[in-house]
């Protein structure tokens, strides 16, 4: 259910920017094989932004150093701008910098709260 839930974000976020005039395309099974690999790669022809998704209902989400610097590493090499897109239940997307997630002593964490403070929408994401 939690990944059903996952490539339901994914494919949704995909949609918006498409609806937006943008290319974009999900990388299906992006965390599974042992590459670096955001779930989403976007561009509009200036830029390019690569997204690691998550969606949940908790009000925390805990991500693994790896995969924030995986992310980084693939924007980096990529040249796009690597962002973290998180979708809380009842909460529109939200998208961070990957210094915005709070590293904790063996993770990186983003609370609802953060993210509605300092995450962008969907729209300011793609008009910055």
């Amino acid at each position: 259910m939690i990944q059903k839930k996952g490539s339901n974000a994914e494919r949704d976020l995909v949609h918006r920017f498409f609806d937006a005039g943008w290319m974009a395309m999900r990388a299906a099974g992006s965390g599974s094989i042992g590459l670096p690999c955001p779930d989403v790669i976007a561009g509009n022809g200036s830029r390019r932004i690569v997204v690691e998704c998550k969606a949940l209902a908790a009000d925390a989400k805990y991500l693994t150093k790896k995969e924030v610097a995986e992310l980084l590493e693939f924007g980096r090499t990529f040249g796009a701008e690597p962002w973290i897109g998180i979708k809380f239940d009842r909460m529109g997307w939200r998208f961070l910098s990957c210094e915005d997630a709070r590293a904790t002593e063996k993770s990186m964490v983003i609370s609802k709260e953060a993210a509605e403070a300092r995450g962008l929408t969907f729209e300011e994401l793609i008009e910055k």
